[in-house]
């Protein structure tokens, strides 16, 4: 079904205008598509058509001298029409203005596109969207938002000259910018694997982004929320924007907190070593970044929810369950906690338009801190402190077949779906732990991650006569992606041959985890690949980690090698 718009304009043929109106939308109806019609009269304006209308429509039939000059249809698809012709034929020229909208030019298509960690699947999302816009003749600016910030920011014209806005993305997305704009939400995932289908069921689905109720920063809060139903983003998605802001801090405070460790031994933090060089940098990383992990997890969970007005009561329940030591579950709890109660408040709390702007600044922030700090002091933090302890004791005095299987469990899970939801959970565990001081599932999971893409490197070298001459060329990249913990570089070789090549990197993963964990080997540094080896304390028992990754990538080669056929010459 199309939403289409007529503009009659023939203030000197009032009933014959009326008459093409009520032709038009019974031919509309017959052909099962939506019509708004606006008719210029002698007597005024007719029925006149919205902003979100305009912005939404597929097509627009013009009759009249000015309506063809009307400048609000200055961006639309449009047709010029007679009422002659639409009283003569009124299903034909609907049927004309749907032609010509196919016909048309190219369509301006801007888009974002966001991963929690901000490397790989945002530029490979962003690429995925490029190439599809392009084979199928639409013009497209997509603005990345990675690990160092926006890159090829879209400015204010290419928004306001947009027909179709994609945000193709993991994390919440500031969506203020884009308010009245026709816009689609979707992961990065499908851009990744079927830019074009995506980019088709953008430009045939996408709704007009709610429109501002209010103004200031009460108007963002609103279209942010009001968007936030429409993208059907969930509990993972809220997560992981709360993880993807959280890494920074503890890949500074891992790496302070090793260096402390190396320029001032094992109790560099002891009052004897205070004003050394060693004891700053422990009260950088353990005293400052490490205290920031949990609020921040949490603030960011609650902002993914309720936009701006949840990042006061998110931090303040992360600031608490820290405090109660509840840890990065506490974190994730009071981060859902606020953002929910925060939206919810948002929603039924009514102040009318002069009072509304006190709401983000006042109001939602006093009462979701007071919501999220009395649960979390009196219900929640005890209870989840108290599994939090248990599960660190288990963790941290797992020996022999518990940390084999923990291992092999986690190192699977990391090349299950390479950035997928699977892997960001394994990943989310393991970096939430770092917190707790429990940096062994850290271990695993990162030499884990980095098998996949290695495995396939090394397959591509040992075992060309199983891969193309293109694959044979990809598997240098996919090394390099490899040892700086990128697992989107086995993506392309998973999606070509999912049945032979994903079980082989899951078994050669699940077998490095393994390793990793029965050998005690434990990493303080969330990300970084082999770059952060050489880095003193970084991680222990350093030959065994090692040896856990050469045998991981063996194996996933020889995998790839019993699995896949050779190809016919």
């Amino acid at each position: 079904m199309a939403n289409l718009l007529a503009v009659i304009a023939a203030p000197d043929r009032s009933t014959q205008a009326m008459l093409a109106g009520e032709a038009l939308r019974q031919a509309a109806s017959k052909l099962k598509h939506k019509i708004d019609v606006e008719i210029h009269t002698a007597q005024g304006v007719q029925q006149p058509l919205s902003a979100s209308a305009i912005a939404s429509a597929d097509a627009v039939l013009l009759l009249g001298e000015a309506a063809a000059q009307d400048v609000r249809f200055a961006n639309s698809h449009t047709l010029l029409s007679s009422l002659e012709a639409v009283l003569a034929d009124a299903e034909g020229q609907l049927k004309a203005s749907l032609n010509a909208q196919t016909a048309s030019s190219a369509l301006r298509i801007v888009g974002i596109t966001s991963c929690p960690t901000g490397i790989a699947h945002t530029f490979m999302a962003a690429e995925g969207l490029s190439q599809a816009a392009q084979k199928l003749g639409h013009s497209i600016r997509v603005e990345t938002q990675g690990s160092v910030g926006a890159q090829d920011t879209l400015t204010a014209d290419e928004i306001r000259l947009a027909d179709v806005v994609i945000i193709a993305a993991d994390t919440q997305v500031d969506l203020a910018r884009f308010v009245g704009k026709r816009l689609y939400s979707s992961g990065t995932k499908p851009a990744i694997n079927d830019g074009e289908n995506l980019v088709r069921r953008a430009i045939a689905e996408a709704q007009p982004h709610a429109t501002s109720q209010a103004a200031g920063s009460t108007a963002a809060a609103t279209a942010a929320t009001a968007s936030q139903s429409e993208q059907r983003s969930g509990p993972y998605k809220h997560l992981m924007t709360g993880v993807s802001f959280m890494l920074p801090f503890v890949t500074a405070g891992g790496i302070m907190i090793a260096l402390a460790f190396a320029l001032g031994g094992i109790y560099a933090f002891d009052d004897a070593h205070k004003g050394t060089l060693a004891w700053a940098l422990f009260q950088i990383g353990a005293k400052s970044a490490f205290a920031l992990m949990v609020p921040i997890l949490a603030g960011y969970i609650s902002y993914s929810i309720a936009n701006r007005p949840g990042i006061a009561p998110g931090m303040v329940g992360g600031m608490l369950a820290a405090s109660l030591g509840s840890g990065f579950l506490g974190g994730i709890a009071a981060g859902f906690i606020a953002g929910y109660g925060t939206d919810w408040l948002n929603k039924k709390i009514q102040l009318g338009r002069n009072l509304d702007g006190l709401k983000p600044v006042l109001i939602l922030p006093v009462l979701g801190s007071l919501l999220v700090g009395l649960l979390m002091i009196y219900v929640i933090g005890t209870p989840v402190a108290a599994l939090l302890a248990m599960l660190t004791e288990a963790l941290k005095s797992m020996q022999g077949s518990s940390a084999l299987l923990l291992g092999a469990i986690l190192g699977a899970m990391m090349a299950f779906d390479m950035g997928g939801p699977v892997n960001k959970a394994a990943y989310a565990f393991a970096t939430g732990l770092i917190a707790s001081q429990v940096y062994t599932p850290m271990a695993a999971v990162m030499a884990a991650g980095m098998t996949p893409p290695l495995g396939i490197a090394l397959a591509t070298k040992l075992f060309a006569d199983r891969f193309t001459a293109d694959e044979r060329e990809a598997g240098k990249a996919a090394g390099v992606l490899g040892i700086s913990f990128i697992s989107e570089g086995a993506i392309p070789f998973a999606a070509r041959d999912p049945l032979r090549v994903i079980p082989s990197l899951m078994v050669g993963s699940a077998v490095t985890g393994a390793i990793s964990m029965a050998m005690g080997v434990e990493l303080k540094v969330p990300h970084g690949g082999v770059f952060v080896l050489p880095i003193p304390n970084a991680v222990t028992n350093l030959g065994s980690y090692l040896v856990a990754l050469v045998v991981g990538t063996v194996l996933t080669a020889v995998m790839l090698r019993v699995l896949k056929k050779p190809l016919a010459q």
